[in-house]
Parts: structure tokens; C-alpha cells; sequence
């Protein structure tokens, strides 16, 4: 019997080394209707017989490399124009590969957790939104969620042109920044999805970098504990015991005719393939795409981080430059999206962790060269972590890169504080990038300012605007100020703008002081 069974196995494996011999094959990035980065040697890359000569054709072009001793190969396209004629990739290998439908454009990576998530289905104005989701030159792909520390080098998607169909369960975010700039550029554009709500900015970095982060060592060994200890097998036995204890309750419940029981258990999490561990998603969701010919990436992402935001100031540069040094393409445009205003507003202000975060996103901007950051705290919603108004969203990352990528001259920065002067008990505050001057949306006086003074404790304070870009603080409580905050609360009662005509954006939360930070250490 036992011989039987090795022969049975020597057997199939050779039927299955058999249907593996002589196929050529790519990843899924690359397939029918995809869109190649325009003006860029775009690699192209997948699997054959070790020593195995490939051929690759595409308009004009012929390119020919030889599989390594592991079969893989890998060529580089000569930089191509955009153009909406589709174009034939024939790749000759062991086998054949025909790719049609193929444009040359614009191509986008949208990444983040459940703000970039997001669906089309689930934004302001859904049913118009997809009604009108007619683009056939702007092509959509999304990465299946797959969290492991083993780097992935496939995954089951594909390119589709959009329609309302495929539009409809899309990143919001992405399909709106991407249309926009489909029919402003008049060029075809592809997004990539790979966003994974709830993950943790640490989950998308390899991790022999992060152990590098002294800062990330508190995440970095609470993770090692987790890994020693974790037993999903367990969780899942003690569930599966406790469901059949709840299903005989239904039953009976139902043949009494009485309500079905309340408690029913919930199914276990396995951490060890979930969007928090360490370089999960650096391996399961970006490592497939890694080198894929790319423009930039959109980035929404924080919420997860909040309670290590101290941290999140040299963790988030580390993700972005990470990214840059393993696709070996420079340092792409990378624009991400501030958070929003949420949770409840307070009477008095006081320090809360979500400010901390942002802070540390705006940091960020001195720190890497081509990024940019979208600041929508006037769009939140106290009672949902996800706002509904994505567009707004995709407007404010569309305007950097339109500016920066494309060169249009747009209003595309949100104004950012400068400096201070203390004369007696007012301070005069000074903006950057003010445009036209500072607006006051909805009331004549500027609203969410705190002042302190030597104790550190915090005010509401008055404010006016004095100039262009300047604006008087002050607060009869506080005789000699030492410090101003603004818009410096998860959720913050604020309304200063920098106005150019009618675009309106808002004034970047900050502070001038540096009192210690409450994630600090976490």
C-alpha cells in the first residue's frame, strides 16, 4: 500500500512538472487591457524554462532575454508615447503569450487602508457616480488581500476597462483621482488597488528595515511575543465548540417558535494573516507589482497608526523611501491624504492622538522630495471613521500631482504655518503658501485657536485676520503666551482657508510649540 501511494505521488508530480514544462508565463500586472507607463522603459518580466530564450514585441519593438537557472527573465521596453490605438504584446518563450487591448498612458498605484478602500458604491452620490462610469480608456486592477511573510510574486486579477460594473466595488478615490485626470491629460490611465482596510503602516515595510527603526522597536517586539505565542488552531477549536453550543440553542429555539438566542460567537482572527504584522502586506499585496512601470501612488492611510504617531514620523518616510529603493525607478510622486476630522469635538482643548498623526504626515513633506500631502479636515465625519465625500478627496491629491507631475498652475497647497511673534499677550502667526489670502469660511473670525501660556495648559483663544497672511491670537486668560495650537483635535471646530477665486483649501492643523508628545514611546 505504501508503494502504491509513492507511486502514485512520483506519478502525479510528473504529470505536473509535465503541463508546467514549456509554458511561458508573466504575472497577472501584465494581461489584456492593461495600461504600460507612458515615456518609460516599462520591465516586463515572468517565468520559463531555465535557459529558455524570450522574445518580447510590442509596437515596432523586439526585445529577447534568457531565463536564469530559476526560469525567471526580464526585459525593459524602449520608452513608448500615450495613445488610445491598442497595442498587441506577443511574447515568445517555450510557448506563446499574446497580450491585446493594450494602451499607453498614465498608471497609478492607490494604496492605503479603508479610505483608499473605499468603494465607488459606498460614496456620496453612488447612483450617478457609477451610472456615469463610462471610461474605456481607463483601466482598473485590484490586488486580492493576502497578508504572509513570504514574498509573493503573483496574484489572481486582472486589468478591466471601466464600466459601472467594475467601477462600482473600486477605491473611490482612486477611480475619481484617476478620471479626472484621465480626461484633463486626455490620455489613457490605469489604477492599481492594493489597499487592505485597517492596516498598519508598518505591515506594508520589509522587515529587516523596520528592525533597523529604533522607533518601531515597541511595534517590532510585541509582534515577536505574538508570533511565539499565537495559536489560531486553538482559538478556532474553542469557536467551533461554542457555535455548536449556540446552533443546538437556535434549534431549539426555532422549534419552540421563540426568537433565535442572542451571543452568537464570532469567528477568530488569525493575526498571523491579517494587515497588522510586520511586512504582511510589503509581501502579500505590493511585492507582485514591485517594478511594474508606475507615475506615483496615492496613499490614504494613518488611522491604524494613531496610537503610535510619535512613531509614524520616521516609520512613514521609511515605508515611502522603502517603496522607491525596490521598484529602482527614482523617487516617484508620492501624495497622501491627511486625516480627517472625526470622533467626538470637546469642550476644552485638549491633547488627543489623531493630531499627533497628522503632524507626523505633514513632517513628511520636508523630509522626501516629490510628495505632497491632501488636507480634508473640513470633510470629516464625527461619527464614521470612512467619509463619504471621496471626491473632495481626489481633487486635493489630483491638484499636486497636476501641479508637480504635469505642470498646470493650480492652487494645490494647503497653507502651512510659518512662524510666530509674541508682542504682550498677542501673538501674530505667519502662513506659507496663502494663494490669494486667508478665508474665514462660515463666520468673520477665525475659529480654532488655543493659546497657553508657561503651565502648558491650553485655552480657546480669539483670532483675527490682520493681513494676507497673518493672524492675531490671543486670550484674555493668558497674560503672557507661549505657545499656539490649531485645529490641534481629533475632531476640531476650525474654518480657516487659503481662497484663490473659488478653490477653497484649508489652512494644515499645527502647533508652535514642541511640550512632549502622548504617543511618544508607544
Amino acid at each position: 500500500m505504501i508503494k502504491i501511494k509513492v507511486f502514485c505521488f512520483s506519478f502525479c508530480n510528473a504529470i505536473f512538472t509535465f503541463f508546467l514544462a514549456g509554458e511561458t508565463r508573466t504575472p497577472a500586472i501584465f494581461g489584456n487591457n492593461m495600461v504600460l507607463q507612458q515615456n518609460h522603459k516599462n520591465p516586463i518580466w515572468g517565468w520559463d524554462n531555465p535557459g529558455q530564450s524570450v522574445e518580447v514585441l510590442i509596437s515596432g519593438q523586439s526585445h529577447i532575454s534568457k531565463a536564469d537557472k530559476d526560469g525567471y527573465w526580464k526585459i525593459s521596453l524602449d520608452p513608448i508615447k500615450a495613445s488610445f490605438d491598442s497595442a498587441t504584446m506577443t511574447i515568445k518563450g517555450s510557448s506563446l503569450l499574446k497580450y491585446t487591448n493594450i494602451l499607453v498612458g498614465e498608471v497609478w498605484i492607490c494604496s492605503g487602508q479603508s479610505n483608499m478602500g473605499w468603494s465607488l458604491g459606498q460614496s456620496d452620490d453612488k447612483d450617478l457616480e457609477s451610472m456615469s462610469a463610462k471610461h474605456p480608456n481607463l483601466r482598473l486592477i485590484s490586488i486580492p488581500q493576502l497578508g504572509t511573510q513570504e514574498a509573493q510574486k503573483d496574484f489572481k486579477g486582472q486589468w478591466e476597462a471601466t464600466t459601472p460594473e467594475t467601477a462600482i466595488n473600486f477605491s473611490a478615490v482612486g477611480y475619481f483621482f484617476g478620471r479626472r485626470l484621465h480626461q484633463i491629460l486626455d490620455v489613457p490611465v490605469g489604477l492599481i488597488d492594493n489597499a487592505w482596510g485597517g492596516s498598519a503602516c508598518e505591515a506594508w515595510i520589509p522587515r529587516d528595515r523596520l528592525k533597523k527603526l529604533a522607533v518601531a522597536k515597541p511595534y517590532m517586539d510585541q509582534w515577536e511575543k505574538t508570533e511565539k505565542s499565537f495559536d489560531f488552531s486553538k482559538l478556532k477549536k474553542a469557536y467551533d465548540e461554542k457555535l455548536k453550543v449556540w446552533q443546538a440553542k437556535a434549534v431549539a429555539a426555532r422549534k419552540a417558535a421563540k426568537p433565535e438566542p442572542a451571543g452568537r460567537p464570532r469567528p477568530p482572527r488569525n493575526l498571523m494573516t491579517g494587515q497588522h504584522r510586520p511586512a504582511n502586506l510589503y509581501n502579500g499585496v505590493l511585492n507582485p507589482i514591485i517594478g511594474y512601470g508606475i507615475k506615483g501612488a496615492i496613499w490614504y492611510q494613518g488611522e491604524s497608526n494613531s496610537n503610535r504617531a510619535h512613531a509614524y514620523r520616521e516609520v512613514f518616510p521609511l515605508m515611502i523611501q522603502s517603496w522607491r529603493d525596490l521598484w529602482k525607478q527614482g523617487d516617484f510622486s508620492f501624495y497622501w491624504v491627511q486625516l480627517a476630522d472625526y470622533q467626538n469635538e470637546q469642550n476644552e482643548p485638549v491633547s488627543e492622538n489623531w493630531p499627533e498623526l497628522r503632524e507626523a504626515q505633514t513632517l513628511t513633506l520636508d523630509k522626501l522630495k516629490n510628495v505632497g500631502e491632501a488636507v480634508i479636515i473640513d470633510i470629516g465625519e464625527g461619527r464614521d471613521i470612512h467619509p463619504r465625500n471621496k471626491q473632495t478627496v481626489a481633487n486635493r491629491l489630483l491638484r499636486n500631482a497636476l501641479v508637480k507631475d504635469y505642470g498646470y498652475d493650480l492652487p494645490h497647497q494647503s497653507p502651512r504655518y510659518k512662524d510666530m511673534v509674541i508682542q504682550g499677550k498677542k501673538v501674530t502667526v505667519t502662513f506659507d503658501h496663502v494663494g490669494a489670502g486667508l478665508y474665514c469660511f462660515d463666520t468673520r473670525e477665525p475659529v480654532g485657536f488655543a493659546i497657553c501660556g508657561k503651565d502648558q495648559k491650553f485655552v480657546w483663544a480669539e483670532a483675527k485676520l490682520i493681513g494676507k497672511d497673518t493672524v492675531e491670537v490671543w486670550s484674555d486668560k493668558i497674560k503672557e503666551p507661549t505657545a499656539v495650537r490649531y485645529a490641534w483635535m481629533n475632531n476640531p471646530v476650525c474654518n480657516l482657508f487659503r481662497k484663490d477665486g473659488s478653490v477653497t483649501l484649508p489652512v494644515t492643523p499645527f502647533r508652535t510649540d514642541d511640550f512632549p508628545m502622548i504617543t511618544k514611546g508607544n
